[in-house]
């Protein structure tokens, strides 16, 4: 069986523009946003230039959006991002970021995302510890400290999550989009109860009084020096913001990828930079500083909910954060399989990977693929550290394909464009200089230094695997 098979092709169009703004709001809203802040904040010291890092990182990652709008109409493909790396680079860079996806960005995530469900859990259920089963585990340094790698009942739930949403995803995208819809809203209405509580019933008026007091700016006032670490900072809001790009993925099953991709990522983009804005001024209002930067295991949303209810606040929050994490997995797992089959019609994957479900229609061998070895990362227990590498690897990519669409406007000018970026050339081009300028300081900063340089060096070992790869199919005649 080839590539070229029909029913290979026929995905389902059953992904509408709601389904598909929910797909973008959905995927981006996990744990993060009840967590990094704590880390924000002990890095830039006030919640002035706490609210900063997130605006900025809303800003970045809404102008990113807009620009992508015009590729995405451009090439209503299954693979995304994949495809307008290929298209406007060349195969060589398409080929690296899906090999960075599936080795750390997709993965990695989904499998941090899994383990953070689990962890969470476990304020329910005690008995889901993270301890790895004695003999069953080991102990590895990757130079920031130890590792446990094995079985731990944390791990177990991870995996078995992970099992069941890729099942769910095989069984058809109509069925996996209902639950990321549903799901969307319910997480959405949890995050946006967090807010108004914090900004009514739940306000501390001392907290509040202290944060946007005379504390709210450093004492020396706002120079150029604080550039840096305000970029330094935004890894952690960047993550939370992150996989806004998955609905273009699944470009082939939307009803109308031409006008919906452009809207959803948009407005994804711009509904959770003004929620994520929102609940760090309800975090401020109830909590001080000190209470938010030093939060246990930096459980910001928990401590909020704990101020407000007590004990009760623990279990509120642990629920909601279990129903955003399944849900943020759902949407990740769903969209990144794409990405694989798109690459193996290339022959730049496993073969099969090209074949859809011949009932269901579903990239399903992509979809088993993604789970295996998103599974021995929550096993091996370094889904953590490759988190480290996954923004600055994002990030490089995400610059990659906004200098793509100058070149696809140079070197394509006759190409349909059905929607136009926002303020080209000035929008993509601020979006360029500012992702570069971002990858420049994740490089440079001491606390940073390391797991940039090791992200640039997982997308560079993808440039032998990609010739290999390629001299390995024309040899066995595959291509």
């Amino acid at each position: 069986m080839t590539a070229t098979t029909p029913h290979q092709t026929e995905f389902v169009k059953a992904i509408t523009r709601l389904d598909a703004t929910a797909l973008v709001v959905g995927s981006m809203i996990g744990s993060g946003i009840f967590i990094v802040s704590a880390g924000i904040l002990r890095e830039v010291g006030t919640p002035g230039l706490l609210l900063v890092v997130w605006a900025v990182s809303g800003i970045v990652t809404l102008m990113g959006a807009l620009s992508y709008g015009e590729l995405a109409a451009m090439f209503p493909k299954a693979g995304g991002q994949y495809v307008y790396l290929r298209e406007g680079i060349s195969p060589l860079f398409g080929y690296l970021y899906g090999w960075t996806l599936f080795m750390v960005i997709q993965t990695g995530t989904i499998a941090a995302v899994a383990v953070a469900f689990a962890r969470f859990t476990a304020v329910f259920f005690p008995g889901l510890t993270p301890d790895v089963f004695p003999g069953l585990g080991t102990t590895i340094n990757l130079g920031s400290g130890p590792i446990a790698v094995g079985l731990s009942p944390q791990r177990l739930l991870a995996v078995a999550s992970v099992t069941l949403l890729t099942w769910i995803n095989v069984r058809g995208v109509r069925t996996a989009t209902l639950i990321q819809t549903t799901l969307t809203v319910v997480k959405t209405g949890a995050l946006a109860a967090l807010i108004l509580l914090g900004l009514t019933i739940g306000r501390n008026a001392a907290a509040a009084a202290a944060n946007f007091g005379t504390g709210f700016w450093p004492a020396g006032g706002i120079g150029l020096s604080v550039l840096p670490v305000i970029g330094a900072a935004m890894v952690g809001s960047l993550f939370s913001m992150d996989a806004w790009n998955n609905v273009g993925f699944a470009s082939g099953e939307l009803k109308d990828p031409t006008k919906d991709l452009p809207f959803a990522m948009a407005a994804g983009v711009l509904v959770v930079t003004v929620l994520y804005l929102l609940a760090n001024v309800s975090y401020l209002n109830v909590l001080t500083a000190d209470q938010i930067a030093n939060a246990p295991q930096d459980r910001v949303g928990t401590a909020a909910l704990q101020a407000m209810f007590g004990n009760a606040g623990l279990y509120l929050m642990a629920g909601a954060i279990m129903i955003s994490t399944f849900g943020c997995n759902n949407g990740l797992i769903l969209s990144g399989a794409r990405v694989y089959y798109a690459m193996a019609r290339d022959n730049l994957f496993f073969k099969r990977a090209a074949d859809l479900h011949p009932r269901y229609r579903t990239p399903a061998v992509a979809l088993a693929a993604q789970a295996i070895w998103t599974c021995v990362l929550c096993l091996s227990g370094t889904y953590g550290e490759l988190l480290n590498y996954v923004i600055f690897a994002a990030l490089l990519f995400y610059m990659l394909t906004a200098v793509g669409l100058f070149l696809l406007r140079r070197k394509r000018p006759d190409l349909p464009r059905p929607v136009k970026a926002v303020w080209y050339p000035v929008l993509p081009a601020l979006y360029v200089l500012l992702t570069g300028l971002l990858c420049v300081n994740l490089l440079i900063q001491p606390g940073q230094r390391r797991y940039a340089g090791l992200g640039l060096i997982i997308v560079a070992l993808g440039i032998p695997v990609y010739y290999a790869w390629k001299r390995f199919v024309a040899r066995s005649g595959a291509a």
